[in-house]
């Protein structure tokens, strides 16, 4: 009845499974990726034409746990699921960083990645495998991916590199690593550990990229088997004859701006000269695509900030590349709270409170992996 196609290969002690073409058929693409009993269902949708204008890419990355795929009842009061929860966010960053680089540039179109948590195994976190679903699903959906990545997690105990701990075995572990990248780089790391040595954690990123090579190689069969057709998408051609006489008729004063170490007296001369050169172009020729014009003075900038620092030039604000921002602390500046500062590095500011709190402050978290207490909480 449908055109399912399923991969299942040996990671570590694990077995994972990707599955396509028997749910969420009208997405760009859907992938349900298991690992043991660990199950997710990553869905692509991307749209073939970019909003008109549009000069950012519009990835959005959706990680979403249900009660049910731990056999709970949500415990809020209209029992239902809530918004996400601060490791639903965190463990969307962990899987929007790999991916992200690998759209290529220019590339502007809507892009939408959904990951539903439906089973979860305890002992076996849903993160590493949503991230191989997520590759998996952008590899089959024909948008313009660089991929595939792989991921893995990296344990250490008693001096030797786990893959893929269990959860009942990280409290031994000295590190609890998540490593993702391509088949010839690493892309993202992120990690918790004790006091390890530079040469342990090193060899911790090369053991687990070396792991996910067989994830990556998984997905690339699985890609081929599935055989879905590419896009026919290229790359917008920057109009080089407005580039040129934008140049000419700026770059000298732009140069001289990104030499105002004020910012707020660069930005508003950055912002004069821009608007003197729309106008020039626009009196030149009255059907100039202005956004365009205003794009390219953008590239123009860049061109120039990077030329500056190529060439051993101080940085913007007046700075060796050796020198850090002025620094200062100032403690105790609200009277009734527990703890107060405002640090300030050159023109940025952060104000800071810190309140204490006994244990029944602590916040009780009710996730899929277990009923949790954070006593430590940053706003």
């Amino acid at each position: 009845m449908f055109n399912q196609v399923t991969k299942t290969f040996q990671f570590g002690k694990h077995t994972v499974t990707l599955e396509t073409g028997a749910i969420a058929r009208q997405a760009s693409a859907a992938v349900m990726a298991s690992m043991d009993d660990t199950c997710v269902l990553v869905s692509v949708v991307a749209k073939k034409e970019a909003k008109p204008g549009q000069d950012f890419f519009p990835l959005t990355v959706n990680y979403q746990e249900r009660a049910y795929a731990a056999g709970k009842i949500p415990g809020s009061f209209f029992k239902r699921e809530g918004r996400p929860s601060e490791e639903e966010t965190l463990i969307a960053r962990l899987i929007d960083r790999p991916i992200r680089p690998l759209f290529p540039e220019g590339f502007t179109n809507e892009v939408q990645v959904i990951i539903t948590v439906v089973s979860v195994n305890p002992e076996i976190s849903p993160d590493i495998i949503s991230l191989i679903g997520t590759s998996a699903a952008l590899a089959i959906s024909g948008a313009p991916f660089s991929g595939p990545v792989g991921a893995a997690r990296v344990g250490y105990v008693d001096g030797q590199y786990i893959l893929n701990p269990l959860q009942s075995e990280l409290p031994a572990s000295q590190l609890d690593l998540v490593v993702s990248g391509t088949d010839s780089a690493v892309l993202m790391v992120e990690s918790e550990a004790d006091v390890l040595s530079e040469e342990v954690m090193l060899g911790a990123v090369v053991y687990g990229h070396e792991q996910m090579q067989v994830a990556v190689s998984a997905i690339k069969e699985f890609k081929a088997e599935v055989n879905t057709p590419s896009w026919n998408w290229e790359a917008p051609v920057k109009n080089a004859e407005l580039l040129a006489k934008i140049a000419e008729l700026s770059e000298a004063q732009v140069n001289e701006a990104y030499q105002i170490t004020e910012k707020a007296v660069r930005y508003e001369k950055i912002k004069e000269i821009r608007t003197t050169v729309i106008e020039t172009l626009l009196a030149q020729d009255a059907d100039l695509d202005v956004q365009d014009a205003k794009d390219l003075f953008h590239d123009l900038e860049k061109t120039v900030v990077r030329g500056r620092i190529t060439d051993g030039n101080p940085r913007i604000d007046g700075r060796d590349p050796e020198s850090i921002r002025a620094l200062d602390v100032m403690t105790g500046v609200l009277p009734r709270t527990h703890g107060s500062a405002v640090f300030t590095r050159g023109e940025t500011q952060s104000l800071v409170t810190a309140t204490l709190g006994t244990q029944r402050d602590a916040q009780r978290l009710d996730t899929i992996m277990g009923d949790k207490t954070d006593t430590f909480m940053l706003h």
